[in-house]
């Protein structure tokens, strides 16, 4: 068993690789590697503050994304795949933007591998998402997927994934549609609902059973807030969600858009 943990060890020790990034816009697609986008143009050294996934100040050689979309407009949509299966849903709006909240492609240089994420994990790269400013767009921590090994031009979350949608009969602006799109924004990057969605990492959230069916009380806002409260193990994934990322009104229609699906079920 030591020699294999020696090895195992070895391979996390190793500096970080040349790798691709591809980038599928429904108009064109490009594949960049490493050196190409350490030496864009655009590229320039950025330091993010709390960063979401090293919990301290980091400094980064970033291309702004918007220089990596040729064509993309603020309407369109945009998937995050991510080397271990996280799958984080993008409002193209706020990648585009040049004020305010500014997304970023941070990029690992082989040469100078960033640190990793925990004892035992690899680092945030090859490529991560990081925000300027992220506050000024209320960018919240699924909006920071790292690993990234593509992004992709898609259709909207509810013309893809349809068993997602709360009743049609609501009208656009009720709090079950508004719970829906902290769904999208806060946990389709790692859970599925009725089946739909592209994650791979947690489970369904409707199939067999709707976490308001067996959190009694308020466990499930308990849950979200600080899931090792109530269920630690060291293996556990789904991070916290405080008070500043999920305000308390927006985990309320978080909530309620649940209850409403568990109404809803449609079987995979």
């Amino acid at each position: 068993m030591k020699p294999i943990l020696a090895l195992f060890a070895l391979l996390l020790s190793l500096p970080a690789a040349a790798a691709p990034l591809t980038i599928e816009l429904d108009h064109s697609q490009k594949t960049w590697q490493t050196a190409e986008l350490l030496k864009h143009p655009d590229a320039q050294t950025v330091q993010i503050i709390d960063d979401v996934s090293y919990k301290r100040t980091m400094t980064y050689r970033a291309v702004p994304l918007a220089a990596l979309l040729p064509g993309l407009k603020p309407a369109n949509h945009l998937q995050a795949v991510a080397l271990d299966g996280f799958a984080a849903e993008l409002a193209a709006a706020p990648l585009l933007e040049k004020n305010g909240a500014r997304a970023w492609l941070a990029v690992e240089d082989p040469a100078h591998p960033w640190p990793p994420l925990a004892q035992g994990k690899p680092s945030a790269g090859p490529f991560y998402l990081v925000w300027t400013h992220p506050q000024a767009g209320h960018i919240s921590p699924e909006q920071w997927p790292f690993q990234v090994s593509k992004f992709k031009q898609l259709q909207t979350v509810g013309e893809r994934f349809p068993a997602l949608l709360p009743d049609p009969k609501l009208a656009a602006n009720d709090p079950i549609n508004q719970g829906f799109a902290l769904f999208q924004k806060n946990c389709l990057a790692c859970h599925r609902l009725n089946g739909g969605g592209d994650a791979q990492m947690g489970p369904d959230l409707n199939v067999p059973y709707n976490p308001t069916e067996y959190f009694s009380g308020d466990f499930l806002k308990r849950y979200i807030r600080d899931p090792q409260s109530l269920r630690h193990w060291p293996q556990a994934k789904m991070p916290a969600f405080t008070a500043s990322v999920l305000p308390d009104n927006e985990l309320d229609l978080l909530v309620g858009y649940l209850r409403h699906m568990a109404g809803r079920k449609q079987q995979p």
